[in-house]
């Protein structure tokens, strides 16, 4: 593609990319330069290649096999974040959320400061209706740019989506992806919200077990529970599959401590913790994070 301005390397490790710090390789990885760049490559990319976009890789586990596909690195390149004339945040899909949390709270805008405390990137936000502390990323999304597999790109409002609790999905089947979203906030006091941001980053600080790699919330809390109660009180915390453990700081998080875990070891274990909670109490244990690839 010798008009596109991103860099195509193949036979990627995703270990690298991913939080886990885990997994295999994807058979081709694109960077693009912009949002322009990323429509220019779709439009030449053949119709039937797996395409896969990757922000922070912060919810995400890619098997030992690695991905059999092209997988486009969003962060870094779509980060496009302004200030609108209508008084709406402009935010492209690779921008970290807690930097639109910082943005919203230096103009003035209020609750925002949930977005502190996810640790990926807006499109992943927008694609799982993130939320946490209270708030949810649709609530507040006013109009979303979406980008298709032809490299054409179309805006869409909430009313085009089936939203619920963390998924958000298009009503029509449609190959489209989030490359951007209009946000729109209320007005609140700058000063009080970035005192609320640093107040939500050491509570994750405090209870969860950031310091080694995870991909987050491994599980959606049922109905009425919490997934982290559920599996605190089966006796699970510290349970072991290989290099991967279940946190003994919070019970809803796998880590691996020491970064020699498979992708494999990883994926077994969220499956004897989905046993055992089902054996215990009943209760099916919904994955929040993605697992896509193929087996070693």
């Amino acid at each position: 593609m010798p008009d596109i301005r991103g860099r195509f390397r193949e036979n990627e490790p995703m270990a690298p990319h991913v939080s886990w710090r885990a997994g295999g390789a994807a058979a081709v990885a694109f960077f693009p330069a912009d949002l322009a760049d990323l429509a220019a490559c779709f439009e030449r990319l053949r119709h039937d290649e797996p395409v896969m976009t990757v922000g922070l890789g912060s919810n995400l586990l890619v098997r030992d096999g690695g991905y059999p596909g092209t997988v486009v690195f969003t962060h870094g390149a779509l980060n496009v974040l302004r200030l609108e004339r209508d008084g709406t945040l402009y935010c492209e899909a690779g921008v970290a959320s807690p930097k639109v949390a910082r943005c919203a709270a230096n103009h003035g805008m209020g609750e925002a400061e949930f977005l502190a405390g996810i640790p990926g990137t807006l499109g992943g936000a927008l694609a799982m209706n993130a939320g946490c502390y209270g708030g949810e990323i649709w609530r507040y999304v006013e109009r979303v740019l979406m980008l298709d597999r032809r490299g054409r790109l179309a805006e869409r409002t909430p009313a085009d989506f089936e939203i619920g609790y963390r998924h958000a999905g298009l009503r029509a089947a449609a190959d489209e992806i989030f490359a951007a979203a209009w946000l729109r906030f209320p007005s609140g006091d700058a000063a009080a919200a970035r005192t609320r941001i640093r107040e939500l980053l050491e509570k994750r600080i405090a209870t969860q077990p950031l310091q080694l790699p995870n991909a987050g919330s491994v599980f959606r809390n049922p109905p009425g529970d919490h997934a982290a109660r559920l599996i605190e009180t089966a006796g699970l915390k510290g349970l072991e599959e290989g290099g991967a453990r279940v946190s003994e700081k919070h019970s809803n998080f796998i880590v691996n401590p020491e970064g020699r875990a498979r992708a494999s070891e990883i994926e077994r274990l969220i499956g004897r913790v989905q046993a055992r909670v089902r054996e215990s109490f009943g209760i099916d244990l919904v994955r929040e994070v993605r697992i896509v690839g193929e087996e070693a």
